[in-house]
């Protein structure tokens, strides 16, 4: 006598073993783009779907563009910021001043030197 599940080999809401039998892919668009350094990336896009101006390259890392011809330059790095520089460029000196005396002045008070 035969004992367990009767569908063997198989899970409770596995799909067709060939999705391509039951569904048709949506339609694709290759998409080619070239990087500075003359690699050309190929993507496969939905073709309703506008591409982006840029892509970067897998093999170098640069941005890659639709025209072979005229590629987009290498991506200007940014340099490192510190906190510090980040306030500077929304705080003049004469703010910080003025923040920095204020929080003196609390602080003061609360220790009970005022």
């Amino acid at each position: 006598m035969a004992s367990g599940s009767a569908i063997r080999g198989s899970r409770v809401g596995a799909g067709p073993m060939r999705p391509t039998e039951r569904c048709e892919p949506a339609p694709r668009a290759e998409i080619t783009y070239w990087c500075g350094n003359g690699h050309s990336v190929e993507i496969l896009m939905a073709a309703d779907a506008a591409p982006p101006a840029t892509w970067d390259c897998p093999r170098c890392g640069r941005p890659a563009g639709r025209d072979a011809a005229n590629p987009p330059g290498a991506a200007r790095a940014e340099p490192y910021k510190s906190h510090l520089a980040y306030v500077k460029e929304r705080r003049s000196e004469a703010d910080g001043a003025a923040i920095l005396a204020e929080a003196l002045a609390r602080l003061r008070q609360r220790r009970g030197e005022i």
